[in-house]
């Protein structure tokens, strides 16, 4: 990889500002393959050099991918004066990394939301042309049918006049009381699923997306907490 500042290799961590570089190579806290960095201009490979900063290894990601089971109540947004945003449940050094979700969900859908900073990856897994598969799992009012799966296998012109392309209605459990069932769709559109259900008079109780293209929501990742993707996932997801 092409060799860059010191401090621009540090600050991109979102552990320490610039400023704080420079005081930390000052003191000797900086080493590079074992040896005290001489100045903040000082320039390296940051996926080929070892550096160390108080001691501890940097962990250096060109593009940084985050996981998160996102919980009701957060809007999936990088500010908003309405409320808190899924940004609010990140430590502070994620935050100053320039992150932002990849597509949305809504307020009170909960499960798998990505966030990056890397934004032609994200645009492509968000495109309508790229048609990259996301599943839902559903819970509604009234049971299920086979005529609702292959309304939703037709594609569905809305009463609104919203065209939904085919989508995937797989029923796991129907009965007056109510129903469950995983729904794939290869599109975003606002409130879709919702909208979708409530034109077949099976308005949405709850709602949590469990798998984007090729990743699933980590089962044992909890509500409201997050982790990186691992290399193979990204690679993954660039194949999408």
């Amino acid at each position: 990889m092409e060799q860059q500042r010191l401090d621009k290799i540090i600050a991109s961590t979102g552990r320490f500002s610039r400023r704080e570089v420079k005081e930390l190579i000052r003191r000797g806290q900086v080493l590079v393959d074992g040896v005290p960095a001489r100045s903040a201009q000082e320039k390296a490979d940051p996926e080929a050099a070892e550096i160390t900063v108080q001691g501890e290894p940097l962990v250096y990601r060109r593009f940084t991918w985050v996981m998160l089971n996102k919980p009701a109540g957060y809007l999936s947004a990088t500010e908003d004066g309405r409320g808190a945003t899924v940004l609010d449940l990140l430590p502070p050094e994620l935050r100053r990394q320039g992150l932002f979700p990849v597509g949305r969900l809504d307020k009170d859908t909960e499960g798998l939301l990505l966030l990056t900073n890397e934004g032609g990856l994200a645009h492509d897994l968000v495109s309508p042309r790229r048609h990259v598969d996301k599943e839902y799992y559903v819970r509604v009012e009234g049971r299920l049918t086979e005529e609702d799966c292959r309304a939703f296998a037709a594609g569905m012109t809305l009463d609104d006049g919203l065209v939904c392309q085919p989508a995937e209605l797989e029923i796991l459990r129907a009965d007056a009381a109510g129903s469950e069932a995983h729904v794939t769709l290869r599109e975003g559109k606002f409130h879709q699923v919702k909208r979708m259900l409530a034109q077949q008079g099976k308005p949405v109780t709850y709602l949590e997306r469990i798998r984007m293209g090729s990743l699933r929501l980590d089962p044992a990742l909890p509500r409201g907490a997050f982790r990186f993707l691992t290399k193979i996932e990204w690679e993954d997801l660039r194949k999408n």
